[in-house]
């Protein structure tokens, strides 16, 4: 069955006229009620009971009539008439489905009920003229129209009776005429016969109206010949299953799991890992190392100290700077004096001060110095940049952007390093951290960075880690592109993984939706990849 939306697509592509009279938009010979239902979903649109809502038919039709015109005085020129407008989300991708730009949608909802179409007089939408008006050879017309009509009809009736099954008293032989089978055969036979060749004939006569049924009604059709659906069935296979879903080559589930456990393994464990994948390994210096086999450079181990014996008497030691005390108590007393990290002068110094002098205390081990959790924003420091010190602190955190130019001219200082404030939600504030001179942070700093600028030459990377490679640090760190929206794309950034930021020279009034989506991206970004950062 047609639906109102394929049906305003073919017309208005092939500039079909298209009538509105009586309430009703008429194609061809068909027609719809102006409020008709289509099958476009709104979007973000639910009902009461949470189901979808649709565009109407002449919300369509009044948005193709106003191509040309600008969205706001669209949607003015929409009220006025009492016309329902179509919203911007849905704008564009409508407008290339009706036009011919694109062959699908993702919003039409295939599933949804439509209102059956009004069949109309294919004289009267051509001429736009009422019955009365209708001339003399339109009239001829439909009556060889009628006349058509009828004759199929008696066709369709003589079809049937003639496969309808025959009766048995017309395979009695009285009504036969005499011939070579009623002398050879009995007349049981020659019904059987009769009977089996009706039944071949009936196989190979293709009914008209059964595949017009099958065509209006697929579900008619399949429970007409269970044996064949059968058949059919038993040869289908599911195209798409859960575990195939998993499985597909177009998504990497592993490296989101596996990132989110490393995360949660680093933080039970109060570790971090190296910016660097490629740190060197420490082996652990716990056990001391086993001699497999004599070696000649080791040779020390396996000589014996033949001075001593087994008294254990170190030949090497010294009592200078000790005390008698010390030295009369012997080891036992040392075991029990506090041990200090220096040298042996230095500890028996230690032990003859006395108790009042603070210098003897032992020493208090001092806390860890706190990681700091603020994250950064790395930022070129070429002036010819959209963004950079001099600008990052209008355009990042008032959301608006403020030339270099303008930025000079007002004397403003250069800095190598903003700190800006984020409003968020529920009058949460979070810092940021802009600089422009990467070279400077330490290998811990760089596990805080969670954003770059990307101007477009390879060499604003050099020297950074992971052997300055912009494809491996885009897996790292999340980059992003501002640029003009008339200028062409750098064709370094077009193959890296870069999300791009376009604005309009002379529109300062979109800044703030384009600079709100930088924000949006990587707070996602943040939330999965570095949650132990203060967002």
């Amino acid at each position: 069955m047609a639906d109102p939306l394929s049906v305003l697509r073919q017309f208005w592509i092939n500039k079909r006229n298209i009538i509105e009279k009586d309430g009703k938009i008429i194609f061809g010979d068909l027609a719809w009620n102006k409020d008709a239902k289509t099958n476009y979903v709104i979007w973000g649109a639910k009902n009461d009971d949470g189901s979808k809502q649709y565009y109407r038919l002449d919300s369509l039709l009044f948005l193709l009539k106003k191509l040309e015109v600008q969205h706001p005085l669209y949607v003015r020129e929409a009220a006025s008439v009492g016309v329902p407008a179509v919203n911007r989300p849905d704008r564009k991708e409508l407008v290339a489905y009706l036009t011919g730009r694109s062959d699908t949608c993702n919003a039409i909802d295939k599933m949804v009920t439509i209102e059956a179409p009004i069949h109309v007089g294919q004289q009267v939408q051509e001429s736009e003229k009422s019955v009365e008006d209708l001339t003399e050879t339109s009239r001829k017309k439909m009556r060889l129209d009628y006349v058509e009509e009828a004759d199929l009809q008696k066709d369709k009736e003589r079809l049937a009776k003639k496969l309808e099954r025959p009766k048995m008293n017309n395979l009695q032989p009285e009504n036969m005429a005499d011939s070579e089978l009623t002398k050879r055969f009995t007349s049981e036979q020659i019904a059987v016969f009769k009977m089996k060749r009706f039944q071949k004939k009936r196989n190979t006569i293709v009914d008209q109206d059964v595949v017009k049924v099958a065509e209006e009604q697929p579900s008619a059709f399949v429970h007409a010949d269970i044996d064949v659906t059968r058949d059919i069935m038993s040869k289908e296979r599911v195209y798409r299953t859960r575990t195939s879903t998993l499985c597909s080559s177009g998504r990497d589930f592993s490296k989101n799991v596996f990132g989110i456990l490393q995360s949660v393994k680093a933080r039970e464990e109060g570790s971090k890992h190296n910016f660097s994948t490629n740190a060197p390994h420490v082996p652990s210096t716990n056990k001391p190392p086993v001699i497999s086999s004599y070696s000649r450079y080791i040779q020390e181990s396996f000589t014996r100290n033949t001075e001593t014996e087994e008294f254990k008497i170190n030949t090497m030691g010294s009592y200078h700077g000790m005390t008698l005390k010390s030295v009369t108590e012997g080891a036992s007393a040392r075991k029990t004096e506090p041990q200090n990290n220096s040298s042996n002068i230095s500890q028996n110094n230690a032990n003859s001060r006395p108790v009042s002098d603070p210098r003897a205390s032992p020493a208090v081990d001092k806390p860890s110095k706190r990681v700091s959790k603020t994250p950064i924003i790395v930022v070129p420091a070429a002036i010819t940049s959209l963004i950079n010190t001099y600008n990052a602190k209008e355009i990042l955190g008032d959301l608006r952007y403020v030339s270099t130019e303008e930025q000079r001219a007002k004397n403003v200082r250069k800095e190598s390093e903003v700190l800006i404030q984020r409003q968020k939600a529920q009058g949460v504030t979070v810092p940021y951290r802009i600089i422009d001179q990467p070279m400077k942070l330490i290998s811990q700093d760089w596990e805080r960075v969670v954003a770059v600028f990307v101007q477009g030459p390879a060499w604003q990377f050099k020297g950074w880690p992971l052997g300055g490679n912009p494809v491996d640090i885009f897996d790292k760190i999340k980059a992003f592109h501002l640029m003009w929206k008339d200028m062409p794309l750098d064709s370094n950034v077009s193959k890296w993984n870069v999300t791009v930021l376009k604005l309009d020279k002379h529109k300062r009034h979109l800044d703030r939706a384009t600079l709100q989506n930088f924000w949006e991206v990587l707070d996602k970004y943040t939330a999965k990849y570095k949650p132990q950062l203060r967002t």
